[in-house]
């Protein structure tokens, strides 16, 4: 398994990312995680949609909170062949609750909490706090990754117009 040091900092402080890292014109493998209702789901059931994929530590923190609420937001601008996964390692159940208050309802919320399975896969699992960095991928309909960004700074945001812009321009 491989181990990067220093790919991000949390307030300043470098952290130690576990797992395999994906790059640009590349497959994330596949991997099973579970929805809010306990039920697995897997990477791969997204087949054929345009995905953006966005793994955060915990949605009971502002940025995530943020993050996610952003996701939210656009995600029904970009119409059905799009799906938004937001991964973390918060318990389904807490997934579920933080969306019910929320007013999740086109964001699909992910638990890695049993396996790590997203973190290993995507290389985002940050070993000192077994918990997810923050990252965002964007797969076209054949599961290769168009756009991919490990925010350097974990309390910081992603750039959500790259994001964004990589997944309207798969639908164009």
């Amino acid at each position: 398994m491989t181990e990067c040091n220093g790919v991000v900092t949390f307030k300043g402080n470098p952290l130690t990312l576990v797992g395999e890292p994906v790059s640009v014109g590349q497959k994330i493998p596949d991997f099973t995680v579970l929805a809010n209702d306990l039920s697995e789901v897997s990477l791969s059931s997204f087949a054929g949609k345009v995905v953006v994929l966005s793994l955060v530590p915990s949605l009971d923190t502002p940025v995530c909170d943020t993050e996610t609420r952003r996701f939210n937001e656009e995600a029904g601008k970009l119409g059905e062949d799009v799906v938004v996964l937001t991964v973390s390692m918060d318990l389904p159940f807490a997934q579920s609750r933080w969306c019910g208050a929320a007013g999740i309802d086109r964001v699909v919320t992910l638990s890695d909490h049993r396996g790590a399975a997203a973190g290993l896969a995507t290389g985002a699992l940050i070993k000192e706090l077994r918990l997810l960095t923050r990252a965002v991928f964007v797969l076209g309909r054949d599961g290769v990754v168009v756009y991919e960004q490990v925010v350097a700074e974990v309390t910081h945001e992603p750039d959500y117009e790259a994001a964004l812009g990589a997944a309207r321009n798969l639908l164009g």
